[in-house]
């Protein structure tokens, strides 16, 4: 069973993964940040500066996941800042906007910039937001899932407004995570290194 936990689950979990959201400025990773852990949505358009992050804990196959979720900012003078962050990330989403063509043809520079500066291994998932803006769609869902079937990620397409899907991509991450530790993981950690901070932390 998969399902949200209260507060007082925030020390009480099986696995802790740090996850990064990026993508261009605008497609909407912080709403669906803000979707995902407090189940609201901010209509007016604010510029993440640098780096924010949330923390939500959830019941993943059985298994307690406490997820720390970086939203990097999207504009290139915040790049030096964001790229350090990926240092011991678990898992990153990459967004798009489907009405913004420019947001689906820049993924191979965030692409780029995962295997830069992320841990070997690090477990991707290709999202495409605002599918409540069909009408307006530049972006048909066959091409971005072949996009995603050649670099090996799963991909879901979502509306932070509309709560649509929002947390059923968190939950294919979550999934991949957990799969990669009952793979042969083990232990306390995974088996490639990572940031000591952000080590994949297993509770007794």
């Amino acid at each position: 069973m998969d399902s949200d936990l209260p507060a007082d689950h925030e020390f009480q979990y099986d696995y802790l993964f740090k996850i990064l959201l990026i993508g261009d400025s605008g497609v909407g990773k912080s709403c669906l940040l803000l979707r995902f852990v407090d189940d609201s949505h901010r209509e007016s358009y604010q510029t993440t500066i640098g780096v924010d992050f949330k923390i939500k804990t959830m019941r993943v196959d059985g298994k307690v996941v406490k997820l720390q979720i970086w939203d990097t900012a999207g504009q290139e003078r915040f790049r030096t800042i964001t790229s350090s962050y990926y240092r011991g990330a678990h898992g990153v989403m990459i967004v798009y906007d489907i009405t913004k063509r420019e947001s689906y043809n820049n993924l191979h520079k965030w692409l780029m910039e995962v295997e830069t500066y992320a841990s070997e291994g690090v477990h991707m998932i290709l999202v495409g937001n605002k599918i409540d803006l069909d009408t307006d769609r530049e972006v048909q869902p066959d091409a971005a899932q072949e996009w995603a079937a050649l670099h090996d990620m799963p991909f879901v397409e979502t509306s932070a407004k509309g709560a649509k899907n929002v947390k059923e991509a968190f939950l294919v991450l979550s999934r991949l995570l957990t799969k990669h530790i009952a793979k042969g993981g083990g232990g306390g950690g995974w088996a490639i290194p990572l940031a000591t901070p952000f080590t994949v932390t297993h509770n007794k």
